[in-house]
């Protein structure tokens, strides 16, 4: 061990004569302590909540987006879809219809967003349908080709009972539109609680289309898997009367949980079939998802993807729809590691304190290791040491204390309102070289604190020092 070491570790530990100077250092380590831990559970929750948020937002929707920039939806669509499902880069493609709705059970509604969905594509762009909780998505598979759809678009079970509701049930011509309380299904049938057809009504129960929607949406509306619900477009029909909203009765076969607010409280899937009928779009979908191999590199997959499609398209990338969060969240990260810098600084105030304290209680020792050829570049190097050390104990506890809280966090998560937040859980992801930053920091500036008081050290002239010794 070096000298200078040696005694600034036999300083460190040592009985002071004056008992201030040792609760002053006690309280530099826990400081420091206190400073670095806090900065590491800080940045490993900001990173969490970014990687939460990507991976839900990455997961649950697609990487690319094509659509029409006039917004009047993609016609003749699958030769377009098989086409570009071929190009570089694309893993997987999928059709879809949005459509902003109302939708209804009883006296309660809620608003939504309505996606029409080929299932066995969307699976591929998407995991909103894998995280089905209640139920399952199985029932928006096309139906079975031993029952094949009549040209009206309708199973064969069904084309009895559509008869005599007629095409009014959907466009509301023809009649007045009931109360939502009337559309409440009939005990016993399909839309009922238990999801059960009653006796005698097959062909009713076959009638109504299924819809899998978001737990939180299902919580406000007061639904389960069985319940029916009204799905009600602001894409109506003009009548001699004005615009009659269109409806549709659907029966809740699926509630999914993906854990992200904005989809669990507004996005419901239907058949694709289903929501261009109720939007009266035959044979037309709004956008073109695809899930590409680099989901870091979806701004360039995109821009090929448009130039395939031809003149009117236009492609948008996940980076592109959700830049201001990221940016917001990178800023946030940025602000909460300066803040809580202040208590490294803080922390680093008391080493300075400590050790003027220390120098002032230790001036004869100094004049008398200088009178035994001590220099003075020695003596400064000793009080260095002796705030490196402390800011060295106290960085080691905090990472310690911090990577442990972090863990801890990880595997008990703590409940969030999703409302706010847009997670339902508090989010810890520590990485190694925040350690590495924060460690620097912190013997950076614990390192600058010490400057003045080793200075001063160095400056004691053994002579007047034990001239009244």
């Amino acid at each position: 061990m070096r000298f200078e070491l040696f005694i600034a570790a036999r300083y460190l530990r040592a009985k002071r004569r004056q008992a201030v100077v040792g609760v002053i250092t006690a309280i530099s380590v826990i400081g420091v302590a206190a400073g670095v831990a806090s900065l590491i559970i800080a940045l490993a929750i900001t990173n969490g909540m970014r990687r939460d948020l990507q991976e839900r937002l990455v997961g649950s929707t697609s990487h690319v987006d094509l659509m029409r920039v006039a917004g009047d939806g993609i016609r003749d669509w699958r030769p377009l879809l098989e086409r570009l499902r071929k190009l570089p880069h694309v893993v997987a493609a999928a059709p879809g219809l949005y459509g902003q709705v109302l939708i209804s059970h009883g006296a309660r509604s809620g608003g939504g967003l309505i996606k029409g969905v080929i299932p066995a594509d969307e699976m591929t762009v998407g995991d909103l349908l894998q995280s089905v909780r209640e139920g399952s998505a199985a029932a928006l598979e096309p139906e079975a080709a031993s029952s094949p759809p009549s040209p009206n678009g309708l199973h064969p079970t069904l084309r009895g009972e559509t008869a005599k509701n007629g095409a009014s049930e959907v466009s509301g011509l023809g009649r007045e539109k009931p109360h939502l309380s009337a559309m409440k299904p009939r005990e016993g049938s399909a839309a009922g609680a238990d999801g059960a057809p009653g006796s005698g009504a097959g062909s009713a129960a076959q009638a109504v289309p299924p819809i899998v929607i978001g737990k939180d949406l299902a919580e406000t509306i007061g639904v389960k898997v069985g319940d029916g619900v009204l799905v009600t477009s602001p894409q109506g029909e003009l009548t001699p009367l004005g615009l009659v909203p269109r409806y549709q009765r659907f029966q809740v076969v699926g509630i999914f949980k993906s854990g992200f607010y904005q989809y669990d409280s507004s996005y419901a899937f239907v058949r694709l079939k289903d929501a261009q009928k109720l939007f009266s779009e035959p044979d037309l979908i709004s956008v073109i998802s695809f899930k590409v191999d680099d989901l870091y590199h979806a701004d360039r997959v995109g821009r090929e993807i448009e130039a395939a499609a031809g003149k009117g398209f236009q492609a948008t990338n996940w980076m592109e729809q959700n830049r201001e969060l990221f940016r917001a969240l990178k800023l946030e990260q940025i602000v909460t590691f300066i803040v809580l810098a202040l208590i490294v600084c803080v922390a680093a105030l008391n080493i300075l304190i400590a050790l003027t304290m220390m120098v002032m209680e230790k001036t004869r020792d100094i004049a008398v290791l200088m009178s035994f050829g001590v220099t003075g570049s020695q003596v400064r190097r000793i009080f260095l040491l002796q705030g490196f050390l402390i800011s060295v104990i106290g960085t080691v506890l905090g990472l310690i204390l911090g990577y442990g809280l972090s863990w801890v966090g990880g595997h008990y998560p703590f409940p969030l309102n999703a409302e706010v937040y847009s997670i339902d859980h508090l989010p810890f992801a520590p990485q190694l070289w925040h350690g590495v930053i924060v460690a620097v920091v912190s013997l950076g500036v614990s390192l600058v604190a010490t400057l003045y008081p080793s200075g001063s050290a160095a400056k004691v002239l053994p002579a007047e020092a034990l001239r009244y010794e």
